[in-house]
């Protein structure tokens, strides 16, 4: 099974790409982050016509997520338990954003995670960045502690830069979010709770990126972070075989400005 997990920027000014490189790609299962759309505004039925069953939770113009399988598609579920909300008054509730769903696919439970961006150390959607992962890795771990053979995928984009090698410079992110230290934490907690980031090994850096941004030439300049990431159950990390990052569809007119990133299981 191939699994993938892409942030589109985008999913109806990305439809064409994401549909065209599916076919090329042999892609299994795909999940997608920043599909910005509510539900009856994914194009549905255009993936369908492709073979793909399609789970999608989207609320606005802002973050939603989504799983596209070809290998089945079942007990779908929004969020995770304790996912919690954001508002910038933290004495304000709110409902959780459209940032997490699950199915199951061929057996595996595939999660399509949009990990909150935190905005700047000390603003409140830090706070909210680093309290959702550490309610999806209580949730992870917990699911784990009760099937220590379950399959399950975490994957999306994490908005975390893990090592200093996975940012084009350093000294240029010194003092903001992405690679802080109690983001770095936050995301090595997964490899504490049983899960495992199954691409690294197989696509090792530094200089390895697969998101650009826009602005200032990023791309053909090689200024990027590696902040998309696949985290693996044992039971899922097992059966690896290995895993790409397809670089060449950052290229082009109507791009991305993430790759996709690609995992091979037996």
């Amino acid at each position: 099974m191939r699994l993938a997990t892409w942030n589109v920027n985008s999913i109806r000014a990305r439809q064409d790409r994401v549909l065209a490189w599916l076919e090329r790609s042999d892609v299994d299962v795909l999940a997608m982050q920043e599909t910005k759309c509510k539900d009856e505004q994914f194009p549905t039925e255009a993936f369908r016509e492709a073979g793909y069953e399609i789970a999608h939770h989207g609320l606005s113009q802002w973050n939603g997520v989504a799983v596209a399988s070809r290998v089945g598609l079942e007990d779908v579920r929004l969020g995770f338990d304790g996912m919690p909300g954001f508002h910038k008054d933290p004495e304000v509730s709110q409902d959780p954003e459209a940032r997490a769903i699950s199915a199951v696919c061929n057996g595996v439970r595939v999660y399509s995670l949009y990990v909150p961006n935190g905005r700047e150390l000390g603003d409140p959607h830090y706070t909210y960045k680093l309290e959702w992962l550490a309610r999806l890795r209580d949730h992870a771990a917990a699911e784990l502690a009760a099937d220590s053979d379950a399959q399950i995928a975490l994957v999306g984009d994490w908005n975390v830069a893990p090592l200093d090698e996975d940012v084009w410079d350093m000294e240029v992110f010194e003092g903001k979010t992405h690679v802080s230290g109690p983001e770095r934490l936050a995301f090595a907690a997964f490899d504490g709770a049983g899960f495992r980031e199954v691409t690294r090994e197989h696509t090792p850096g530094p200089g390895v990126y697969t998101y650009w941004d826009y602005t200032g030439l990023s791309f053909p300049k090689r200024k990027g972070m590696r902040i998309d990431f696949q985290l693996h159950s044992p039971a899922l990390a097992a059966r690896v075989t290995g895993a790409s990052i397809d670089r060449e569809e950052r290229k082009g007119k109507g791009a991305s400005d993430h790759a996709p990133v690609v995992v091979e299981l037996d």
